[in-house]
């Protein structure tokens, strides 16, 4: 676990500083010290030859693995071992042996250089065991309030679930009450659809009967019209006069033609005419059509051009001083205007269109469509509030179908979102939705990637998590973006890379991912042999 890591590695850099180093070839780690025994041969590691021990670290390189020369820069594939006594043993390769740059702490490496080399293991210990010792307390208090948030998730799932719970057996009620009113609606609305039905019908009726009569109007007015010599026929001279009844639209009106319109009859009285009148009528123009039709002459404009600097005055200029005296005798007799008769506002005819319009219902037909209403506001309004509740339960079950940790841990991320500025972007992390990037200064979001799964490895699954499907790169793949969490007490993006073309990594803290501290003995590793 990782705050016992922690502890630990703060026992051990506090051993290290009181160790007693085992006599062993220089570059020998402690670990491999039984395969150096001076009265013996030495045997290379891979097993290649045996030689004499005295040729170990000679500075020739007799193996081929380079364990003979673990002193030396001799071979160069070998390593040498840095003890550093105090701070953590490490190992460096042999060409970087007395090369006068010191790596080792302890400055072992620069045995035979010359060259000037502090020992700094016990100061880098020292800084080694305050950051260590910073880390485990952070995750000391980290732990504390992940055993919170667990408590804290544990209440929030019993609560949704205790709501959703009540949430289904109210929903079941609801359904109950939208098909009773649904009921009552198609209850109500047959009585409204046959009032209207029937009032639809009756204003049909009534418009046939007028749309009769003012055909009967204007075959009336054509008849009389057409009648020129007043004889009380229409002749088919007389209907020639009216070109418009043109049938082949050649431009004239042939006597034949004219015959036909008026049914092969030469001459048609009023009775007859009403069947010629159902051949021309809808060609035919009436006098009063022609005469509305005409466009008077434009008026002539005789008035001089202005010049374009000087404004233009359809009347004399008046003198400012007469215009003010005549307003003052306005004033003088300020009652005379009100005498004055207000002029009539011209009411404009109902066209057509208005005159078929539809009347209002009558007062039995308007009850029934209002009380058919009130079924419908009703029924809207019941079914509204049966939607928003099924809204409600699928947002709780799809909260609870969640992967919020072993014991919930997670739970408090979601619906939460956290930004990271940088000089270019602003980053937003939301757990368990999606990453985006924003330009700093204005500009659209970049979709980094939505919630995938868990990605850490099986021992520590809930480390990492997986964001992917983002938007496409131009001639790439989608991008997507995996977060670290690291342990913290606070909940916080820390940092944010792309490593590959469109494959983002990002650093995120949080209590969720810390683990108990394990007690460790002081007195272990405190005479530790290097």
């Amino acid at each position: 676990m990782f705050c016992a890591y922690l502890l630990l590695a703060i026992s051990l850099c506090v051993s290290f500083a009181n160790a007693v180093e085992v006599q062993r070839p220089r570059g020998v780690p402690l670990s491999k010290r039984q395969f150096y025994e001076e009265n013996k041969p030495f045997t290379c590691l891979d097993g290649s030859r045996t030689i004499p021990f005295d040729r170990v670290n000679d500075d020739y390189c007799d193996c081929k693995d380079g364990s003979d020369e673990p002193g030396t820069a001799a071979c160069p594939n070998g390593s040498f071992h840095c003890t550093n006594a105090g701070y953590k043993p490490t190992f460096i390769p042999s060409s970087r042996i007395n090369d006068g740059i010191c790596d080792c702490c302890d400055t072992t490496d620069e045995y035979n250089s010359g060259a000037s080399c502090q020992n700094t293991c016990k100061e880098l210990g020292r800084q080694e065991r305050e950051t260590l010792q910073k880390q485990a307390e952070i995750a000391k208090e980290g732990f504390l309030l992940k055993q919170q948030l667990i408590n804290e998730a544990k209440k929030q799932r019993e609560e949704k679930q205790g709501k959703m719970t009540e949430m289904q057996t109210n929903r079941r009620t609801m359904e109950e009450k939208v098909e009773a009113l649904r009921t009552v609606k198609e209850v109500a609305e047959q009585p409204e659809k046959e009032a209207k039905e029937r009032h639809l019908k009756a204003w049909e009726d009534q418009k046939a009967i007028i749309r009769a009569e003012k055909d009967k109007t204007k075959m009336a007015e054509a008849f009389l019209e057409l009648d020129d010599d007043a004889d009380g026929y229409v002749s088919v001279v007389e209907l020639q006069s009216h070109t418009e009844l043109d049938p082949d639209s050649d431009g004239a009106l042939t006597e034949a033609e004219a015959q036909g319109l008026l049914g092969g009859a030469g001459k048609v009285d009023t009775s007859s005419f009403e069947s010629a009148w159902n051949n021309i009528k809808d060609k035919y123009i009436s006098e009063s059509q022609a005469d509305s039709a005409a466009v008077d002459p434009p008026v002539e404009d005789n008035r001089p051009p202005v010049p374009d600097n000087e404004p233009y005055h359809d009347e004399e200029p008046v003198d400012e001083d007469e215009e003010n005296e005549d307003d003052d005798e306005d004033d003088d007799y300020p009652e005379e205007d009100s005498d004055k008769p207000i002029p009539s506002v011209h009411t404009p005819e109902k066209s057509e269109q208005d005159e078929e319009a539809m009347p209002p219902y009558d007062a039995e037909t308007q009850t029934l469509i209002d009380a058919a209403q009130k079924t419908r506001d009703d029924f809207d309004e019941a079914e509204r509030a049966l939607r928003e509740v099924d809204d409600q339960i699928k947002s709780i079950e799809k909260e609870l179908s969640f992967d919020f940790g072993t014991s919930g841990e997670f739970t408090y991320l979601y619906s939460q979102c956290y930004d990271l500025t940088t000089s270019e972007y602003i980053y937003r992390l939301c757990p368990f939705n999606r990453v985006s990037q924003k330009p700093k200064y204005g500009g659209s979001e970049t979709n980094l990637g939505s919630w995938g799964s868990w990605a850490g490895p099986e021992d520590s699954k809930y480390m990492v998590m997986k964001y992917e499907h983002g938007t496409g790169c131009w001639q790439g793949p989608n991008r997507s973006t995996t977060v670290k969490l690291i342990c913290g007490k606070e909940t916080v993006v820390i940092s944010t890379s792309e490593p590959s073309r469109c494959e983002y990594q990002m650093e995120f803290t949080t209590p969720a991912v810390c683990h108990e501290p394990e007690p460790v003995n002081p007195d272990v590793g405190s005479h530790t042999e290097l």
